[in-house]
């Protein structure tokens, strides 16, 4: 059922806001979970806003394996016959089958308002060729039963693929540049919006699993729920 619900949250998020409008901000949960009358980020209010909404100005940070430690590595060329050890990506793909392929992506300009993230894979993203490129990112906010706390007034939210994490918060909301041959392997939960880019269009290589973007999916849409756009400017 939790792999029907993330299906039909991605190929229709405008059914799931309809539905969450008419059903309040109390998720309806078994008596037996730990988040029961758990609230709603969203509302009805905050789903019909149409005013114009904050731009958050965001200045890119170069990506290495010291800045972007907090949210995953940054992995780059190595000697040939170098034994694996730590510089190495640190894969967690043990959950289904690895997926490995080449995405073809357009139009994406330097500017988002929605942040995904994969509960049960890491994530590999490079450009093919080492052109330059962008990643909006925050911090995992996957939680267990025992990790539930409120903080700024937001509350826990279901995924529909059946998990729970806390909101992103926009202040906690970064950019890197990725320049070069290297590429980026996201932790677990980490959440992410791009790749971004200059060009017209560009083409990245993507590692994750074969059904992630059916049943692993979940996306949290500041725009709708915070009133706020990110803007990326060096």
């Amino acid at each position: 059922m939790a792999s029907t619900a993330c299906h039909i949250y991605r190929r229709s998020m405008l059914a799931l806001r309809c539905a969450s409008l008419h059903s309040g901000r109390i998720f309806c949960l078994p008596s037996s979970s730990p988040f029961r009358g758990v609230k709603m980020a969203s509302s009805a209010a905050s789903a019909l806003k149409t005013s114009s909404p904050k731009i958050i100005t965001l200045k890119p940070i170069e990506a290495t394996p010291e800045s972007f430690a907090a949210f995953g590595q940054v992995v780059s060329a190595s000697p040939d016959g170098e034994e694996y050890g730590p510089r190495d990506a640190q894969l967690e793909l043990h959950r289904g089958v690895p997926r490995f392929y080449i995405m073809h992506l357009e139009d994406r300009e330097l500017k988002f308002s929605n942040i995904t993230h994969h509960a049960s894979v890491t994530q590999c993203l490079g450009s093919v060729g080492g052109e330059e490129w962008y990643l909006g990112v925050a911090k995992a906010s996957i939680l267990n039963g025992s990790d539930f706390s409120s903080k700024d007034g937001r509350e826990p939210i279901q995924s529909p693929c059946g998990h729970y994490y806390m909101p992103p918060h926009p202040d906690d909301v970064h950019v890197f540049r990725i320049s070069g041959p290297k590429f980026l392997k996201l932790n677990v939960g980490t959440w992410h919006a791009g790749p971004l880019f200059k060009k017209k269009k560009m083409d990245f290589y993507n590692l994750e699993l074969s059904n992630t973007n059916v049943v692993d999916h979940t996306t949290y849409y500041f725009r709708e729920i915070d009133d706020v756009v990110f803007v990326i400017k060096e």
